[in-house]
């Protein structure tokens, strides 16, 4: 029957492979992960965890091994347990170019959504100018129209000023002739010999 060291070491070495395989699917999403975001993210933090886990199931073999009544059997666990640590260093790296990649999405798609802004901010401010150009088109084109009717309101006034200087030269060349036509009467009423 083994003793329940001998089931305790078993247990973790088992833990520390599922743990390890775990890890190595994990990383594979990552690469494969295209979006969005909030996936990456999500995976990002369950390597953490798994990571957390393997540091866990190492040190409890670390400390199974120093507990270890045979010196070989020791030596042998330590050794296990330094491969162990050596693979989680190698992963250690791997989780960390998965955060950099992670933090690299984050900041193009930061780029991106700030692209998206300019853009529509573009489009505004080219919807803006075209409204403004239509209506300095339709103002253009409404003093054209005023531009004309003052032209023509200024025939006729000159006109108008012309024919009021005509009527008063007429009227008093009337009014002459009628005086003249009144003093000519009397005269000869009043004075018939002259």
């Amino acid at each position: 029957m083994a003793a329940p060291q001998d089931v305790h070491v078993r247990i973790c070495n088992q833990e520390i492979v599922k743990f390890d395989l775990e890890v190595k699917a994990l990383i594979q999403d990552i690469r494969d992960c295209s979006g969005p975001l909030s996936e990456l993210t999500e995976l990002n933090t369950k390597v953490k965890e798994k990571f957390q886990q393997l540091k866990q199931r190492i040190q409890e073999l670390e400390q199974s091994a120093r507990e270890q009544d045979k010196e070989s059997e020791k030596q042998l666990l330590l050794q296990e347990v330094e491969n162990h640590k050596k693979q989680m260093l190698r992963k250690t790296t791997k989780e960390s170019l998965a955060q950099t990649s992670s933090s690299i999405t984050e900041s193009l798609m930061g780029i991106s959504r700030m692209m998206s802004q300019q853009v529509q901010q573009s489009e505004e401010a080219m919807q803006t100018l075209v409204s403004s150009s239509r209506t300095l088109l339709d103002a253009n084109e409404e003093f054209k129209s005023m531009s004309g009717t003052i032209q023509l309101g200024r025939k006729l006034i000159t006109k108008y000023n012309r024919r009021e200087l005509t009527d008063k030269l007429l009227i008093f060349l009337a009014l002459a002739l009628f005086l003249a036509t009144v003093l000519y009467i009397v005269k000869k009423r009043l004075f018939p010999f002259l």
